[in-house]
């Protein structure tokens, strides 16, 4: 009995980390395609939405939309020594 499964129950390496799969990249793609050809629809629909209710919702709406048009920066956190306060020390020196 031939099979096909040769490598059968032994995973692959996988996707690198990092690396987003074709469905995002593809969904993110036509989120910036929409934007780009709407540009200047967008102004009126934010300023529809904006009268209808409120700006704060307009301002949701736009920033929900941009999420998927630029990508999100990492949130890194800087600490000093054992997870505690950073120290920065500045010294000047006399001039000769």
């Amino acid at each position: 009995m031939g099979g096909g499964f040769k490598n059968f129950g032994k995973a692959g390496p996988g996707r690198p980390k990092g690396l987003p799969n074709k469905t995002t990249v593809a969904a993110r793609e036509a989120i910036a395609r929409f934007v780009d050809g709407n540009a200047d629809r967008l102004q009126g629909w934010l300023d529809e939405i904006a009268k209808e209710q409120g700006p704060a919702a307009a301002f949701k709406c736009f920033s929900d939309l941009l999420e998927y048009h630029v990508p999100k920066l990492a949130r890194t956190e800087l600490t000093g020594a054992d997870g505690g306060p950073q120290e920065l020390n500045i010294k000047w020196q006399q001039e000769k």
